[in-house]
């Protein structure tokens, strides 16, 4: 399962569709996932549960937009009906979708540039883009992961992402270093600047609590694909 990561999309043949849609759902869930299907639309890498580890099954996600009352399904689909696996558009890319004027959308890619960092855009924008449906309500945060290579890296776009943080549109998301692992950028930050004495690291199979910085120094990892 190397190509497994969390914000990961994981788009699935035929079959798995069709055995999917042949499982017991509810009506309204039922419209969603049909939808899914003709539209062939992907779903996302979430947390993997231990339980289905051996069973080469692969936990997916899909956060339906407000025409299925914003559900969230949670599904399980064996690792050989996904066809491939994509990522999220980058903020470039959606960037017309945002309430943003032009030069503030322009100097935060800019500011991520000068970074060497490319974000991607998950959460209801990301979702609104790929689907073209109501994910995007008032309020929604605009939700970014950008990969990062260690520690200095790290530092170095949190601090870009705080100077463009604002209450018009809030920014919240994840660095994600090159095992996969990551964390909120904002508590990041906070842990960095010693406002907390521990930081919630996130992988693929769970999260905990780390107090030293052992996990996220140096480059000893291959660069996540951008």
């Amino acid at each position: 399962m190397a190509s497994l990561r969390r914000h990961r999309l994981a788009r699935l043949s035929s079959t798995g569709w069709d055995a999917l849609l042949a499982r017991p759902w509810d009506a309204q869930a039922r419209e969603c996932l049909a939808h899914w299907a003709m539209h062939e639309l992907p779903l996302v890498v979430t947390r993997q549960t231990a339980d289905i580890g051996d069973c080469h099954l692969v936990a997916l996600g899909l956060p339906a937009p407000g025409r299925w009352a914003r559900r969230r399904l949670a599904l399980h689909v064996p690792l050989s009906v996904v066809s491939r696996f994509e990522e999220f558009a980058t903020l470039a890319e959606v960037v017309d979708l945002l309430p943003l004027s032009e030069r503030v959308a322009g100097d935060l890619q800019a500011g991520l540039a000068s970074c060497d960092a490319t974000a991607r855009v998950y959460g209801s924008y990301g979702w609104q883009a790929l689907s073209g449906l109501d994910h995007v309500r008032p309020g929604s945060d605009l939700d970014l992961w950008a990969a990062v290579r260690n520690a200095a890296h790290a530092d170095a776009v949190g601090h870009c992402l705080e100077r463009f943080a604002s209450s018009r549109l809030r920014l919240d998301g994840e660095l994600m270093f090159a095992d996969g692992t990551a964390v909120a950028w904002r508590e990041w930050s906070d842990w960095r600047a010693g406002r907390t004495r521990a930081v919630m690291v996130k992988r693929l199979n769970g999260a905990a609590l780390r107090y030293d910085a052992d996990w996220c120094e140096g480059d000893r990892q291959a660069a996540l694909a951008t």
